[in-house]
């Protein structure tokens, strides 16, 4: 993940900014892509909350697993509200850095909700993440950590 977002900072719901390297070392990340403009993003986005907080939040240790909100909000406002509104405590891109457009290219992103899911190296585990989620709730989890080569003792 470091090669993916080198040289930039990430904020936190917030507002705080985060070192990348930092917070997803070592960690199976979801690159969202989504807005709050957008039904079914918000629809999907509470899904991908409570998938979040059962993997960090009520497993011991917590899932080596971080999500990074990447916006396709139409200012930086609209993205901080549907952040606050309906986020889970996960990682953004900053609204204004230009960043967002490679990633959307690099990652094939024609529509939106699309939670990619990615490797340490940025090398995509799957595209289907949304889909996964939905169809096969917290189970997905170990398939996507098989996927990273994270060695961890993490069990669901």
């Amino acid at each position: 993940m470091v090669d993916v977002f080198s040289g930039r900072l990430l904020v936190s719901k917030d507002g705080r900014s985060v070192d990348p390297e930092e917070a997803l070392q070592n960690k199976v990340v979801g690159l969202y892509f989504s807005a709050g403009w957008c039904s079914p993003c918000r629809d999907f986005t509470p899904v991908l909350c409570d998938f979040y907080t059962e993997l960090l939040e009520e497993t011991e240790p917590p899932a080596p697993f971080e999500v990074v909100f990447i916006s396709s909000d139409h200012s930086a406002e609209e993205m901080v509200g549907y952040m606050r509104a309906m986020h889970g405590d996960w990682l953004a891109l900053p609204f204004h850095d230009p960043y967002k457009h490679e990633l959307k290219k690099k990652y094939n992103i024609t529509a939106i909700p699309k939670l990619v899911i990615v490797k340490q190296t940025g090398e995509v585990i799957t595209d289907k993440g949304r889909k996964q989620i939905r169809d096969k709730g917290l189970s997905c989890f170990r398939n996507w950590l098989e996927g990273a080569d994270i060695f961890q003792n993490f069990s669901s």
